[in-house]
């Protein structure tokens, strides 16, 4: 047997794993690094976090990204070059941050490597029938694996479009895995670039639901960039002052993207600064003041994320368990729970662990699965198939 073929069977046969998890987010702001152990698989797994840490993208790789990423065109050189750049630069930052907690690579078993998503296409943004979902991410596996000497799993999103879904969100798959509460309701919400939740419901009989519901933080942290000169408008601060432009608010919220059904995902490719310049010139708002605009904008998040969980057959008084950057934003806080007064709105890290260590977490589960796991059933076409996510590269 080939060693490296031996050295991912002693992977998968371990009873402890100790994985480290990978995930950059539609932001951008830095690679997320998570260093968890692993028990068991499926419903029976038990994770422990050893370590985690954010690493900042420095300006210059903000500036590299943005020439490939969520833009109608770009240089396919550019798009090649980042590819293998950013696999050689992430596996420097794990190299890095594991000498910094005093871990040995060879301590490691896996990487799992979300990537960088550069462009998501679900045929509702797309529009071409003879074409199915699509979305692509960078960050090449090989490079990470051959740098770093360990094993890495990663490009997890591909699978899911091969067998008919969209290719996110990928959390979902684990929230009905792990976070179910037998009791009651619950809602796992994160509000990243996109905001995106999971229904699972208290009844194991009922399928869990998942989808995007639009922006999260992407356009108020554009708006801030653009206005304020910050890389985000920290704690809602200035959306405070300001006041809700309903004229302009009606525009935003007329894309058709909020009235499909579920599940359904999106990105920056959609909403992103030229949709606010165009809803805008709907609504003949030619001038409107910084704080107003940034009001407006978090009213549409916390409006389009209430409204998306109110379509699922929830109860009221479900629970609501908060991640993602946009928990810290005050403003938005507060007008989305005056849109769910029933609710109750639960930190994920009291429940659970560091919610800004989620998502990174999440594929970590998706990599021991595929490690040991019988793969999830995701229920997108008749045979409901079990499928694995991830592409395997040695390190030799």
């Amino acid at each position: 047997m080939n060693n490296q073929i031996s050295l991912l069977a002693q992977a998968a046969q371990k009873k402890k794993k100790i994985i480290l998890g990978l995930m950059s987010g539609t932001s951008m702001d830095g690679l997320d690094l998570v260093l968890c152990q692993l028990t068991g698989k499926g419903k029976e797994t038990e994770i422990s976090l050893l370590e985690f840490e954010t690493v900042a993208y420095s300006e210059k790789l903000k500036d590299l990204l943005q020439k490939v990423i969520s833009v109608p065109r770009c240089s396919l050189e550019d798009v090649c070059l980042m590819h293998t750049y950013l696999g050689h630069f992430t596996a420097e930052i794990i190299l890095d941050t594991l000498e910094g907690w005093r871990i040995n690579p060879s301590e490691v078993d896996c990487i799992a490597s979300h990537g960088q998503t550069i462009y998501h296409a679900p045929k509702s943004k797309h529009q071409r029938a003879e074409f199915p979902h699509a979305t692509l991410q960078i960050g090449d596996g090989d490079h990470i694996a051959h740098k770093t000497g360990i094993l890495t799993i990663s490009d997890f999103r591909q699978k899911h479009t091969a067998a008919g879904g969209e290719g996110a969100p990928m959390a979902a798959l684990i929230d009905q895995l792990l976070f179910r509460d037998s009791h009651k309701d619950r809602i796992l919400l994160n509000i990243g670039g996109i905001a995106n939740f999971t229904y699972v419901p208290a009844s194991s009989a009922l399928d869990a639901i998942s989808a995007d519901t639009g922006p999260g933080n992407t356009l108020l942290d554009a708006a801030a960039r653009r206005l304020l000169d910050k890389p985000f408008d920290e704690g809602g601060t200035e959306a405070q002052k300001g006041v809700v432009n309903k004229a302009l608010l009606e525009a935003l919220k007329a894309n058709p993207y909020f009235e499909q059904a579920m599940p359904k995902t999106t990105g920056p490719e959609l909403f992103n600064w030229k949709y606010v310049e165009q809803a805008r010139d709907q609504a003949n708002v030619k001038a409107i003041s910084d704080k107003d605009l940034l009001a407006t904008l978090v009213e549409l998040t916390a409006e389009t994320i209430a409204e998306a969980i109110k379509k699922v057959d929830a109860s009221d008084e479900m629970e609501i368990l908060t991640s993602g950057g946009g928990i810290h934003n005050n403003a938005l806080m507060y007008r989305l729970k005056q849109q769910l007064p029933k609710a109750a709105f639960v930190p994920f890290g009291a429940q659970y662990f560091n919610p800004d260590a989620k998502e990174a977490v999440c594929f970590a589960v998706l990599a021991n699965e595929a490690l040991s796991g019988k793969g999830f059933q995701i229920g997108l076409n008749e045979k409901k198939e079990r499928v694995n996510f991830g592409k395997v590269s040695f390190p030799k």
